[in-house]
């Protein structure tokens, strides 16, 4: 067996079968006073890949936080292989003021892969990229849904990358989604520098959803057990999960009062009554419709809506299930990003 040499994360040094809590200093406030990303990095006795974990990337999107909690106390670095980089707050100012966005109202994943002169995201995201990307040779990345909206347990990634797939797979969270990488986004940066990256959206932003964080912390750990870094992981469910190459939202044909009357999770075919909306007396109806059989993967939890607001997002499914050892064929390219919604809304990068 190889000799495991101590590893370098952030500036600091972390012995084989240790665990270490690092504070990654990022900007100064107007008080003066710094503020830091906190990461908590293990490194195994054994040789292994180096993986990554974020959240809160988006500052209002929490379950991601509770996932990685979960995992760590699941872990023990004297019985891990590799190096795991964890970091639960990306967005420390973000989730300090409860909001998606940096103070300076950008989105930090719209900003990769950052730089030095930057915003205040492009910095953060530079740093991100030079501190905790950089050496890694793969990453999960966590989210939610956004503005007022929930989604169902669900993995982003490129499909059609054999190495991804089996990552994707052994997560196993109930549908796999074939998503195209957006322009400054966390996974579009780390992908480029050759990381196997995975997104996984589950829940919605400001709480703790029990399934998706259960959903995600296991998969979390199937994916550490994919890769040689553990010996165990929480058993699968026996149903692969389903598989998707094509997402479209069904959007509000009328402004007022929306009743959806589907769940996440639940499959539909097209052309099927999915809500119902009115306005504040009950009158003025008007039914809305399926676009597209498939499974219902997001919705919004909004009431009050305005014409061409996103309501139920539907992935279409693959026809049959994959086998085991098969790849994706080529298909309809990935339906257009809702503009302006998070990479829990629309496919993401």
């Amino acid at each position: 067996m190889s000799e495991v040499r101590p590893a370098r994360v952030a500036g600091a040094t972390i012995a084989p079968g240790t665990r270490e809590r690092l504070e990654l200093p990022t900007v100064r406030l107007a008080t003066g006073s710094q503020l830091s990303l906190p990461l908590e990095v293990l490194h195994g006795t054994r040789p292994g890949p180096r993986l990554w974990l974020s959240a809160a990337v988006h500052g209002d999107e929490v379950n991601g936080i509770e996932i990685i909690r979960q995992v760590l106390g699941e872990l023990s670095p004297g019985r891990m292989a590799g190096t795991l980089v964890a970091a639960p707050i990306v967005n420390v100012q973000g989730f300090m003021s409860e909001s998606r966005y940096l103070p300076d109202r950008r989105d930090l994943n719209r900003s990769f892969p950052g730089s030095a002169r930057g915003s205040m995201a492009s910095q953060l995201a530079r740093l991100f990229m030079r501190e905790v990307v950089e050496g890694s040779t793969h990453g999960i990345d966590l989210h939610s849904g956004t503005d007022a909206r929930t989604n169902h347990p669900q993995v982003r990634a490129d499909l059609t990358d054999p190495d991804t797939l089996e990552l994707a797979r052994a997560f196993h969270a109930p549908i796999l989604i074939h998503a195209a990488v957006r322009d400054g986004s966390l996974r579009a940066a780390a992908t480029a520098r050759g990381t196997k990256v995975l997104v996984y959206e589950g829940g919605e932003a400001h709480r703790f959803n029990t399934d998706a964080i259960e959903t995600g912390a296991a998969g979390v750990l199937r994916v550490m057990k994919a890769l040689g870094m553990r010996r165990t992981a929480p058993d699968a469910p026996p149903e692969p999960p389903l598989r998707s190459r094509n997402t479209a939202w069904v959007r509000a044909g009328r402004s007022g009062l929306v009743r959806i009357l589907v769940t996440p999770g639940q499959t539909v075919e097209k052309g099927q009554r999915i809500g119902v909306i009115k306005d504040a007396f009950g009158d003025r109806i008007l039914q809305v419709k399926a676009s597209r059989a498939g499974m219902v993967i997001g919705l919004t939890r909004q009431p009050n809506v305005n014409r061409g607001d996103a309501l139920v997002h539907i992935a279409s499914l693959e026809k049959t299930p994959p086998m085991e050892n098969d790849s994706p064929t080529d298909g309809p390219p990935v339906s257009p990003p809702d503009p302006g919604a998070s990479p829990g809304s629309a496919p993401p990068g």
